[in-house]
């Protein structure tokens, strides 16, 4: 607890209610008590996907669901980047993970993609670029 100067025999309590009850008087400087306010700490931001860049990786995992390739998704916002894993199976390790990391927007771009052993396919600064490695699964020889 901080360090309170008491200049009255009241506790903090009592003096509040006093001040209360008299409030129409004036008092001088030594009869208040100081207080430190307690800094109050704002919960850490969260990165995560905008509107559209959602309606590109959902289009995708919808196509790729058709193709039979995923049947599960996980979104996961953290202090410094969002995850979007796509499975196979509910049980098992992520197939993909797309992953924006908006700190790295200037050097390598924000947006990656990574395989199931964790090695990165692709990495961009523009999400429709960096989802092309995974749309030419969706490309089939027909004869």
């Amino acid at each position: 607890m901080t360090a309170i100067t008491k200049r009255v025999d009241f506790s903090l309590r009592e003096t509040a209610l006093a001040l209360w009850r008299n409030r129409q008087q004036d008092y001088p400087v030594s009869d208040t008590i100081p207080i430190q306010m307690a800094r109050v700490q704002r919960a850490p931001e969260k990165v995560f996907f905008d509107r559209q860049e959602l309606l590109v990786i959902l289009h995708l995992y919808g196509r790729m669901v058709q193709a039979g390739e995923w049947r599960d998704y996980a979104i996961d916002g953290l202090r410094d980047r969002a995850i979007f894993s796509a499975f196979r199976r509910a049980s098992e390790m992520p197939a993909y993970c797309i992953v924006k990391q908006p700190a790295l927007a200037g050097r390598q771009g924000q947006y990656a993609i990574t395989g199931s052993g964790g090695q990165i396919l692709k990495r961009g600064r523009e999400l429709p670029q960096v989802l092309r490695v995974l749309e030419r699964k969706l490309l089939k020889l027909v004869e």
